[in-house]
């Protein structure tokens, strides 16, 4: 009675169950479709239990097969060691300080195996938060099973006898659409408080409500990630922004007030017109490219989440007396030096993202060779698909995305009466006496600036 009373004061679920016993569920009851497997996870998981080990599909495959949804990734967990799980293929290579796993390649596919965790982590290594550091404490697979996250990524999958083994109550949480964390959620969070970013994502992914006991610590214990390596921080960014469902994640961030020190400028952002449709927008084209299938420029969806800080601090340094183009590379400077100690972005990414921005200032002019040698630049198609998102949004005229996109369609002579014809059009939209000239009809279907940006979102490279 004593028990119960204090894990219900703890929120800690406590349905009855032995959390030393699996309940399994055979084919009937949980309706896995078998094709929907890796032939390459069943490969590791026959190898393993023909070597007399235990090996099964675990964490979010299973889940993601329980949905019915045929999984990108597989990761098997087995009560063999990592370097038993070496021995067993020729291809595998042990990684990781904190956690030690096992990659196995079969040509590009990679496989994660992590032999089964123990309750050790009372003596491992933790910082002055209680962040575990380093974890290779190996035990029976129902205390695996209590080390993981939520009761959703707790069970474990046999494709040999397509049985489904669950010790927490992950399946009876699938079929009511919720997120609960395994254990005490404050203990859980500041193990790993990379857990409360990885709650919001699964949240807003599979459409499931949060428990309450596991929402509530959430907005107190936030600060906690900033004792996270930066880089791995960067990670689950880059998972979550790339989920498919990135607006409802960043907006789910905000709800639990886990935006803070990650992309605080969201704050801001989001409460202005422009700026919330420019994000929106950029979002929008960003989950529409995750969930056809296409690739999705890392680069291009961080110039968008910044652009409007870059775009505030532009401004003021061309109000102070700069030059437009050094004014623009002063901001961008800014605001990478601060985003990088934030979010660990690496070289590459930012490299990209200055030259979408760096390019933005050469799409207004439209004299000369200017836009000939724009063209040629090997970033053309990021910047103008960002031009599309800033002409869409309002922050610019939407002539001038027109008029680009003619210009990249046309060839030879065409180009150079669209130069001609912009070269001879008065400024401000004004005639030359001085009165507001009347937009010519338009010809022809337009193509929307949103669509163009989800055409080739991060320089059209599919």
């Amino acid at each position: 009675m004593i028990k119960k009373f204090i894990r219900k004061i703890l929120g800690v679920k406590d349905d009855g169950r032995d959390p030393t016993q699996a309940v399994i569920l055979g084919p009937d009851e949980h309706k896995i479709d078998p094709r929907n497997v890796s032939r390459n996870a069943v490969t590791v998981t026959q190898t393993l239990q023909e070597a007399g080990f235990k090996a099964f599909v675990v964490g979010g495959a299973v889940r993601d097969l329980l949905l019915g949804v045929k999984p990108k990734d597989f990761d098997i967990a087995t009560d063999a060691t990592p370097e038993q799980v070496k021995r067993l293929f020729r291809r595998a290579f042990i990684i990781g300080r904190r956690f030690q796993i096992v990659h196995v390649m079969f040509g590009q596919d990679l496989l994660e195996v992590t032999t089964f965790r123990g309750n050790g982590s009372d003596n491992a290594p933790k910082d002055e938060h209680g962040r575990v550091l380093r974890d290779n404490n190996f035990g029976p697979q129902h205390e695996d099973a209590a080390r993981r996250d939520f009761t959703i990524n707790a069970m474990y999958y046999d494709p040999a006898t397509q049985t489904v083994l669950d010790y927490h109550g992950g399946i009876e949480d699938i079929r009511a659409k919720t997120l609960r964390i395994i254990g005490v959620p404050e203990a859980r969070y500041r193990e790993d408080p990379v857990r409360m970013l990885r709650v919001v994502r699964f949240a807003a992914k599979l459409g499931f409500t949060i428990e309450p006991t596991t929402r509530a610590p959430i907005p107190v214990m936030a600060p906690l990630i900033d004792n996270v390596p930066a880089a791995r921080v960067f990670d689950e960014m880059l998972k979550l922004l790339l989920s498919g469902h990135a607006l409802a994640c960043l907006k789910e961030l905000r709800s639990a007030g886990l935006h803070h020190g990650l992309l605080p400028l969201l704050d801001v952002v989001l409460e202005q017109p422009i700026g919330m449709k420019f994000v929106t927008l950029a979002l929008e084209s960003t989950d529409g490219r995750v969930k056809a299938g296409k690739g999705v420029s890392p680069g291009f969806l961080f110039a968008s989440l910044l652009w409007h800080q870059v775009l505030e601090k532009w401004n003021a340094y061309r109000a102070a007396g700069e030059s437009p183009i050094p004014a623009l590379h002063l901001a961008a400077d800014d605001v990478l030096e601060t985003q990088t100690e934030n979010l660990a972005l690496q070289r590459r990414i930012a490299t990209d993202m200055r030259d979408i921005w760096a390019m933005q200032p050469r799409f207004e002019r439209r004299t000369g060779k200017s836009p000939y040698k724009l063209l040629e630049h090997p970033r053309f198609r990021a910047g103008y698909d960002f031009l599309l998102l800033r002409c869409e949004s309002g922050e610019l005229p939407g002539e001038i995305g027109e008029w680009w996109t003619s210009f990249y369609a046309a060839e030879g002579g065409e180009r150079e009466a669209l130069l001609a014809a912009a070269n001879a059009r008065p400024r401000n939209g004004e005639t030359g006496t001085g009165q507001k000239r009347k937009r010519p009809p338009r010809r022809g279907p337009r193509r929307s600036n949103a669509e163009g940006a989800a055409s080739a979102q991060g320089g059209g490279e599919e």
